[in-house]
């Protein structure tokens, strides 16, 4: 074997060894802890996920059981977001809560049972 090819196999052997070293482990800090006083979401925001979640998964796992197709925005209880109390707060707060946990809800329901 010549020099030069003694050194081109060396440089080669070397940086296939090398290769896999590059690996860069990245470390993501815990979130700060809420703050003291910190009571949780609303008993509006509580209930909107509840029945939201709850009332999705059902859904979802009634359609993929049925043959449907995902779509939860086509379902009834989406659009009609029921378990609303008006002394909890604004409506309108309430529908986008349940909303999207009723699309959560949907997913897990839908593809447990497929």
């Amino acid at each position: 074997m010549k020099l030069s090819q003694f050194a081109l196999l060396l440089v080669s052997s070397g940086a296939v060894a090398l290769a896999g070293c590059s690996h860069t482990t990245y470390v993501q800090a815990a979130p700060p802890p809420p703050p003291a006083n910190w009571q949780g979401p609303s008993p509006l925001v509580s209930l909107a996920e509840h029945n939201g979640f709850r009332d999705g998964r059902e859904d979802g796992a009634r359609d993929a059981l049925n043959g449907r197709p995902y779509r939860p925005e086509h379902d009834a209880r989406f659009h009609n977001t029921p378990g609303y109390d008006p002394g909890m707060g604004p409506f309108p707060a309430y529908r986008d809560y349940y909303r999207n946990a009723y699309t959560r809800g949907y997913y897990q329901g839908f593809t447990r049972h497929e």
